[in-house]
This record gives C-alpha cells, structure tokens and sequence, in this order.
C-alpha cells in the first residue's frame, strides 16, 4: 500500500464509522419514541382533528397503514432529533480541511441553520397547517363527508414542514452567496421588489388559494432575506474595517 493510499482509507474509515454513529442514534431516538408512535400521530394531527366537522373522521384505506404511518412518522422524527449530531459528525469530517476564517463562519452558519429549520417546522405546525387545514375543511360542498386518509395526511404535513424549514434557510443561503462571491449586497438589495414578488409567488404556489395563507408565507420569507442580507452587510463592514487597520 503507498503512501498516498494510506491517507485516503484512512479518510473513508474514518467517514464509515461517523456515519454508523449517526445510524445508530437515529435508531436509538426510534426506539425510544416508537412505543408513544401512535401518540404522536395524534399530535400531528391535532390541527385537523379541532376542525373536522362532527360526523367526520380519518380513515385508513391501507391495510398496514395502522402500522405503517405512526412507524414513518416515529423515524422522520428520529432522523430530525438527530440532526445537530448527524451535522456535528459531518464537521468534525470536514473541518481538519477548512482554514481558520471559513471555520469562524461556518460554526455561526451550521447553528443558524439547525435552528431556522427548527423554527420553520415550529412556524408550520403551529400558524400553517391550522390555517391550511381550516381552509380545506370548510371549502368543500354541502352532503360531502371528509374522512381524510391517515397516510395522505402525514405525507401533507411532511411536504409542509420540509417545504417551511428550507424556506426558513433564507439567510444562510443569502449569507453564503454574497460570502461566495456569487452576488453582493448591493446587487441584492437592487433586487428587493422582484424578490418581494418572487416570495408571493412562491407562496401562491404551496399554499392554498387564500390572501392569509399566501401572505403567512411570503412575509417571512422576505422578512428572512433582509436578515440575511443584513448580516452580509455587517460581516463585510466587519471585514472591511479589520483590513484597514491592518
């Protein structure tokens, strides 16, 4: 074995065993929040259940849908709690590679964005899918009885809650774009009523066809872009001014 294959096993070794602690604390989170499985199904659908109407209820049109969609639902919850070590491991990985100056941005970065996706599955669970669901329940027409499927309603709120924790990413993105040269403050801030617009359209899109809804979304994720444009601007200022005084 050379020299240079030395290091490169020595790498993947090293990947292999961080990935199998991250597989193993997911299966140790699943195992512990699969016994309350069917609980927290019930949690997940509370902003449906306080608005079906008295004769409705949720079915399951699957055979093993009982089974299946509390276990599916336990495991993205699993996968989820484990986020910050899965993320930790992945650092220690690659940070004997990063300079100083991209290690001092990219621990700020890496806890800003486990929290913006946190709040944004906070943000859709407790202000969207109230709204979304109201909207559903109530739309429909006189004699219909709505009796959703257990399984079409975990993969909506699945959709929802990824859909608004990439959305709550915003910042950091912005962030790393004007730190990658790939744009600058100024170009961005030029830009704010195509963004502005762009963010209601987006809304318009994953929400349903209701000002409230569209508006619930679109503002933060505006709101978001100046904050991410903001922090550019006070990191470069930063820069700007540490320069000079060298």
């Amino acid at each position: 074995m050379t020299d240079q294959e030395q290091p490169l096993i020595a790498h993947l070794v090293e990947l292999r065993n961080r990935l199998l602690r991250a597989v193993l604390l997911v299966l140790v989170i699943f195992a512990g929040l699969f016994y309350f499985a069917n609980d927290l199904y019930l949690i997940l659908v509370e902003p449906l259940s306080v608005l079906m109407p008295v004769e409705g209820q949720m079915i399951a049109t699957g055979v093993a849908s009982p089974f299946l969609v509390p276990f599916k639902l336990t495991f993205v919850l699993a996968v989820l709690a484990a986020v910050p070590f899965i993320l930790h491991q992945i650092w220690a990985f690659i940070s004997p590679g990063l300079y100083q100056h991209e290690k001092k941005f990219a621990i700020p970065l890496l806890l800003s964005s486990i929290l913006l996706f946190y709040a944004g599955i906070a943000f859709a669970y407790f202000v969207v899918l109230p709204l979304v669901f109201g909207f559903f329940t109530g739309i429909g027409p006189e004699g219909i009885s709505f009796m959703p499927d257990i399984s079409n309603i975990l993969d909506f709120s699945l959709k929802i809650f990824f859909a608004f924790g990439i959305a709550f990413e915003i910042p950091v993105a912005t962030f790393l774009m004007v730190l990658s040269g790939m744009t600058t403050v100024e170009s961005l801030s030029g830009k704010r009523p195509y963004i502005f617009l762009g963010c209601f359209v987006v809304g318009m899109l994953v929400t349903p066809p209701d000002v409230i809804s569209q508006t619930i979304l679109a503002l933060p994720m505006y709101l978001l872009f100046e904050a991410g444009v903001l922090a550019s601007r006070l990191i470069r200022t930063q820069e700007t001014e540490a320069s000079e005084a060298d």
